[in-house]
């Protein structure tokens, strides 16, 4: 699903063969799956999107929608997959206590402020929240980190692409790599988005083209 660098071996000098080295208790207290924090970095060899704050995969075949507020700032920004659209987001939280569940209770209230049917349910980082409607089923999964909050979202227009879609969203989650930095931030801060060169290039050239 997910693109990845090929490692090269090296050879021992005194055998004709590649062998690999192992070094062993390194790793020993790093997490096994993400979302990692910068200091667990896993050596994965695994090709993924730098947006400053937060680092993860792009499933092949996937499109990045950018989402930019009106001062010109990143907002978001969204993989569309043939699954639906997949949303990763960090932000800013306290040192001792989890923020996903009091974030999460919030967001149930909006939604079922919105004329959204809620289900609540156990996931493989503690409560996920599904929310639909005549037109979008919602998948909701939120992880508490070191000083920082992923949150996780799938959108699809049926409920059993938004299942799929939320497959998709936990394996992108799984590899997600967050840099919370250290400057002191107030809880609930979205951590600041930097698009790659490449992309903010074509992002300027795009809306150059709008306008003239």
């Amino acid at each position: 699903m997910f693109g990845r660098r090929r490692k090269r071996g090296r050879h021992s000098a005194n055998r004709g063969t590649a062998q690999p080295e192992v070094e062993v208790g390194l790793d020993d207290d790093r997490p096994e799956h993400g979302p990692f924090d910068e200091a667990d970095t896993p050596d994965d060899g695994l090709n993924r999107l730098d947006l400053g704050s937060i680092r993860f995969p792009v499933p092949e075949g996937a499109q990045l929608q950018v989402e930019m507020d009106p001062a010109g700032a990143v907002r978001a920004v969204h993989l569309l997959t043939t699954l639906g659209q997949l949303t990763v987001s960090a932000f800013a939280a306290p040192r001792t206590e989890k923020l996903w569940p009091e974030v999460g209770a919030e967001l149930i209230t909006q939604l079922k402020g919105d004329g959204f049917r809620i289900n609540r349910e156990n996931g493989e980082w503690g409560e996920e929240i599904s929310a639909r409607n005549n037109e979008v089923h919602l998948r909701f999964v939120g992880v508490d980190g070191p000083r920082w909050m992923v949150r996780g979202v799938a959108a699809a227009p049926s409920e059993d692409q938004a299942d799929h879609a939320l497959v998709a969203l936990r394996e992108v989650l799984r590899l997600t790599v967050v840099v919370r930095g250290e400057q002191p931030m107030p809880v609930r801060t979205p951590l600041p988005v930097e698009l790659p060169d490449a992309i903010a290039r074509h992002i300027q050239a795009q809306q150059q083209q709008q306008q003239g």
